[in-house]
């Protein structure tokens, strides 16, 4: 049985809809209009024990909605799931357990109090037996290198720091599943190293089910074999992140360094593909993937070539052109 099991998931929110004015305002008093948003549609998928997976989407697509309520904060309006065999939305204490949420632009530590203390409640909070909690905190925070912050107050520690801490509380239980909403957001090239690198130890040695938003397509590349993408509440993608290359990306990238310049009366380089730079001595082309190897052989003959070089397309722009297509938000 999979870890986690989504059938048909749909939330639906109903707001006010004002009119504008004062007349609106007392209209509103006795006549209200509403409006109707679906912030999940039918979403449907599945995690074995284990996984690291990708939930990719552009802002507002309904990727915290999908981790709130299998996490229990929201009620679906339609739709099933189970998570390690419970329903999330009845709370039950055996669910509770173990799964933790770390939504990256939430504090769950006191500001004003050492993090210790804040990992200490929550240790009586989960009934967790000192020296269970002594030695998880030693591994994590050893791992983290944060060890020598834990008297610190939460205020008094920068971003990465205060993460790290974060990520502490949240695997303080030793969950089996945890949804990790954008763990990285506003941290240095240094601190998102820091954190993909403890993240992908962790599941490699605890096996904990992960669900991972991220923004920075770093963390999705380094840690996720396998990507969710929905857009406009729908499922758009689930699969192998390699296989959106495949799917999705039907060009690559040239880039040619030459000597002398060529006569431009007889040659045009957009014949070979779509320029992206042009400069002296440098060019850049995006070529169809059929049309890479006949495309190089012109150039070389052609130009007095010092090098070539073919790349796939940065998956960043990939991801971005998919969200960007009209029809985006229409395939399920």
């Amino acid at each position: 049985m999979a870890t986690i099991q989504v059938q048909g998931l749909t939330k639906t929110f109903r707001t006010y809809k004002k009119a504008p004015g004062l007349k609106g305002a007392i209209r509103g008093l006795f006549r209200r209009q509403y409006e109707t948003t679906d912030a999940v549609k039918d979403v449907s998928f599945q995690i074995e024990e284990g996984e690291l997976v990708g939930f990719l989407g552009p802002n507002g697509a309904g990727k915290t909605t999908t981790l709130k309520m299998l996490s229990g904060l929201l009620h679906p309006t339609a739709g099933t799931a189970q998570v390690l065999g419970c329903v999330p939305w009845e709370r039950k204490d055996e669910y509770r357990r173990q799964f933790a949420l770390l939504l990256g632009q939430k504090n769950q530590l006191w500001w004003d109090l050492p993090a210790r203390d804040s990992l200490e409640l929550n240790a009586r909070i989960y009934g967790l037996a000192p020296e269970q909690f002594r030695k998880t905190v030693d591994e994590l925070s050893g791992m983290l290198s944060v060890g020598d912050k834990l008297s610190t107050a939460v205020r008094e520690l920068s971003l990465g720091e205060r993460m790290k801490c974060e990520l502490i509380a949240a695997l303080l239980h030793q969950p089996r599943v945890l949804f990790l909403d954008e763990p990285t957001i506003g941290l240095d090239v240094v601190s998102q190293r820091v954190v993909r690198d403890f993240l992908r130890e962790h599941n490699q040695k605890r096996r904990t089910t992960i669900i991972l938003t991220s923004h920075y397509m770093a963390d999705i590349q380094e840690l996720c074999d396998r990507v969710i993408i929905i857009d406009h509440g729908r499922l758009f993608f689930d699969g192998r992140l390699a296989d959106i290359l495949d799917r999705f990306a039907d060009f690559k990238v040239v880039t040619v360094q030459f000597q002398a310049s060529p006569d431009p009366s007889t040659f045009h380089p957009a014949d070979y593909g779509e320029i992206v730079e042009s400069s002296p001595g440098t060019l850049k082309l995006k070529v169809k993937r059929d049309r890479v190897i006949s495309a190089c052989k012109a150039l070389l003959d052609e130009l007095t070539v010092l090098d070539i070089d073919i790349q796939e397309v940065p998956i960043e722009e990939i991801i971005r052109q998919l969200f960007q297509r009209p029809e985006a938000g229409k395939q399920g």
